[in-house]
């Protein structure tokens, strides 16, 4: 309702533009019953006048909470888990570890989709940390956002059509409003599989891209899923965590152990090398990550090795690694994203900047796809790894 409170504007749409003269704002401000700084902001434009819109910029601090983050989980090659049972596990894991305080420091949003999100285990262990919003994910993000400027750490998981694509202006406002809301997105790009193309996020990249405070973690396999939920969850400040559907293999190194177990630590903004090639390099993310390795051993195959990184934050990205991909002279990208928006707009744009050159494409999503498994729908669009296999040999 326009001017909802205050007798003269409700429901007079006249009121969404107009300013009020000085005695419609006291009276407004006498029925809300707030103060009257009518002449606190006449005084301040008195003295600084170009200024005054700038003088009245609030000072926002952050809460201040220690988080504990708790020991990393270990996943094996042989368990077979997606990457969003390994941040229900890590979400746990951080309640139990940190609700001994007396105060209240942790809380979950939901949307009712508690058993695909993986939250329904801090419900049943920890209900009064646990908030239903049902499937209204405007007011959740909103709530969400504002409870997290408190010292409270607030994690907010949904599908990442309705965690970023339906709710982007509340993100926005969040934004502005210097939150520190851990939104966790499940369900992301073509690995939401059968659920079909109005459920596919595969734009999440482009439009956490256009916000100034997000920082975009996008995990490989569940032992980088389980450390990087870790990190954000011990700092404060904006995180978007996106992850698929799917089971995600353990990613090995060339030795067959964990690539991201045992000792690894996340780091924000690092550029991790999967394997070694000289006669390109394949920048990869999320659930594309273990077919880039299907698509190394492909080449392999045909004496052709490339260099894989796996990039599992697209928005900070290295020099270093990228100066040495475009050594190779021969670049790939490789992502379950919309290919103008995500992970090869970002490597294209650093090279141009660094002065970087060298044969390039792009291998992502271009079309809203079909229901169906995974895999089909990949080999429909062209990201199987014999499609990145194929495109590397084409462009060295």
């Amino acid at each position: 309702v326009m001017g909802k409170g205050v007798s003269f504007m409700e429901g007079d749409a006249k009121y969404h533009g107009a300013p009020l003269k000085p005695d419609q704002y006291q009276k407004a401000m006498a029925e809300l019953k707030l103060p009257d700084r009518l002449d606190e902001y006449k005084k301040m434009r008195e003295a600084n006048p170009p200024l005054a819109s700038l003088a009245i910029r609030r000072e926002i601090k952050s809460p201040g909470l220690s988080i504990i983050p708790g020991e990393p989980k270990n996943y094996g090659p042989e368990e077979k888990t997606d990457n969003r049972s390994a941040w229900g596990n890590a979400l746990q894991d951080l309640f139990e570890k940190n609700l001994k305080a007396p105060e209240k420091t942790l809380a979950v949003f939901d949307c009712d989709l508690m058993p695909s999100v993986k939250t329904e285990g801090i419900l049943k262990k920890f209900p009064d940390y646990f908030f239903q919003g049902g499937i209204q994910e405007h007011n959740t993000a909103t709530i969400a956002g504002a409870l997290s400027r408190l010292p409270v750490r607030v994690f907010f998981a949904d599908f990442g059509v309705f965690g970023i694509d339906e709710t982007f202006n509340q993100e926005r406002l969040n934004d502005i409003n210097h939150t520190s809301l851990k939104l966790v997105l499940t369900h992301c790009g073509l690995d939401v599989g059968e659920d079909g193309k109005t459920h596919q996020c595969i734009d999440y990249l482009g439009l956490a891209g256009n916000l100034f405070g997000f920082q975009v973690i996008v995990p490989a396999d569940p032992n980088q899923t389980d450390r990087a939920v870790r990190y954000a969850a011990s700092r404060e400040g904006n995180f978007l965590l996106a992850m698929g559907r799917s089971v995600t293999p353990v990613i090995l190194d060339e030795k067959g152990n964990p690539l991201f177990g045992g000792n690894y630590q996340f780091e924000y903004g690092r550029i991790d090398r999967l394997r070694e090639g000289n006669r390109a390099a394949v920048f990869t993310m999320g659930a594309l990550a273990p077919r880039a390795l299907k698509a190394w051993e492909l080449l392999k195959g045909k004496g052709v090795l490339v260099k894989i990184f796996n990039v599992s934050c697209p928005l900070s990205l290295e020099d270093a690694a990228l100066k040495e991909s475009f050594a190779t002279g021969a670049v790939l990208t490789y992502e379950d994203h919309h290919a103008g928006t995500g992970l090869g707009a970002r490597v294209a744009l650093k090279a141009a900047e660094l002065g970087l050159a060298a044969k390039f494409r792009t291998l992502g999503v271009k079309r809203y796809c079909a229901s169906g498994k995974p895999d089909a729908l990949y080999r429909m669009e062209k990201l199987a790894p014999e499609d990145l296999a194929s495109a590397v040999l084409e462009l060295v």
